[in-house]
């Protein structure tokens, strides 16, 4: 029994690199690892990192929402706390304009060997490591503005297809305006 619970994890661990050395080929392909890309979207150059973002927005919302109406999976959305979340938008911002790359990008960028994304990482560990150590002194400032575990479709009142396919349709028509102008 143990063991097979062992050879499953190894399965999991294995697929889930599979999947993230996937992942970064595909990031890498697409220019999001490429600093002189990432900078020319911060200033408004180049939308093709924009056009992955919005593109992963729609295939996740569509293929999280199949798999959960097909399947015994179901949503356990975390608790939405806006004051940490303005916050760590912030935090991000700031990294993402100073490093030129996100965390997702920063790893693929490391494996095609950019040197300054190795710092990137770092910084993220040593940001990781400050916010848990300072977290048990925080914890209630973050309970503060908690909304719950509730989801767009939830906020709104109406069914989360609705939400999909406005959600699609605004992305898609963004990346097409993009794209003729």
């Amino acid at each position: 029994m143990l063991e097979e619970l062992y050879n499953e994890k190894k399965k999991q661990l294995l697929l889930g690199f599979l999947i993230g050395v996937g992942f970064g080929f595909l990031l890498d392909r697409g220019g999001a690892t490429d600093f002189n890309i990432i900078v020319d979207q911060l200033l408004l150059k180049d939308f093709t990192v924009l056009k992955i973002i919005f593109t992963a927005i729609i295939t996740g919302m569509i293929g999280l929402h199949v798999i959960v109406k097909l399947t015994p999976a179901g949503l356990q959305p975390k608790r939405c706390r806006w004051k940490p979340i303005i916050i760590g938008g912030l935090i991000f911002g700031v990294g993402f304009a100073v490093l030129g790359l996100c965390p997702g990008t920063a790893a693929g960028a490391m494996g095609t060997g950019a040197v300054h994304a190795v710092f990137g990482v770092i910084g993220m560990l040593v940001g990781a490591g400050l916010f848990a150590s300072v977290y048990p002194h925080i914890s209630e400032f973050m309970k503060k503005s908690d909304l719950g575990p509730v989801t767009l479709p939830e906020f709104f009142g109406v069914n989360r297809w609705w939400v999909i396919l406005s959600l699609s349709i605004i992305l898609t028509a963004v990346m097409y305006l993009i794209e003729m102008i």
